[in-house]
């Protein structure tokens, strides 16, 4: 059903709600989502935020999920939540590499074009998260599910913060530099290591 995930008998919302707590996914050791592209629950839930939303579109207007419908969401990306514009590009095939198109291989020229097309989508705070959260959400997810092209440590940075920032959080401007500027005096595999601790210590940020 849009708007849940059934695992088992549990069906529960697919996105955080704002102020939700952190919890461990069943398929890797870090937080839900934060797993994502490599573990399969967490890149599953990351793309159910798109498809949760598409089929709520879909539903409002009366639309069948055909692949005229998303080339026309996609010919104006500035007129529809990103959610759903990506939704649609992944329903999409790429003329160049033959993928979902703007997720194919750095170098493949439509899929650059549409990855840098989708920027244009909507992007709305939810009431009482962060100014700003959205944007920030809306890049992260970017990058998990193409990471074609990022740098390992921006990948991992990513995805460690996705849980967080699903659940309304953001940093200040200053926090988000000087946690740049950690991570990078990182090894990969002592970013690695975070994703547990972050678990088991929400908001305590890199030590």
């Amino acid at each position: 059903m849009p708007g849940s995930l059934n695992g088992g008998s549990e069906v529960r919302p697919l996105r955080p709600s704002v102020g939700a707590p952190l919890r461990a996914c069943s398929g890797c050791p870090g937080p839900e989502y934060s797993g994502a592209p490599d573990c399969a629950r967490c890149r599953a839930l990351v793309d159910a935020i798109l498809e949760a939303e598409w089929g709520a579109f879909l539903a409002q207007q009366g639309l069948a999920d055909e692949p005229e419908v998303a080339e026309l969401v996609v010919e104006e990306p500035d007129r529809h939540d990103w959610r759903i514009v990506d939704a649609a590009l992944d329903r999409l095939v790429c003329s160049e590499c033959g993928g979902p198109l703007s997720r194919g291989p750095v170098g493949c020229g439509a899929c650059d074009l549409a990855n840098g097309f989708r920027y244009a989508a909507v992007e709305t705070d939810r009431p009482g998260a962060r100014p700003g959260n959205e944007h920030a959400v809306r890049v992260s997810v970017s990058v998990v599910r193409r990471p074609q092209g990022i740098s390992e440590r921006e990948v991992l940075a990513r995805r460690l913060f996705l849980p967080e920032l699903l659940s309304g959080d953001l940093p200040s401007t200053g926090q988000a530099q000087a946690t740049k500027d950690r991570v990078n005096r990182m090894s990969v595999t002592e970013i690695e290591a975070l994703f547990s601790l972050m678990l088991r210590n929400p908001g305590v940020g890199i030590p």
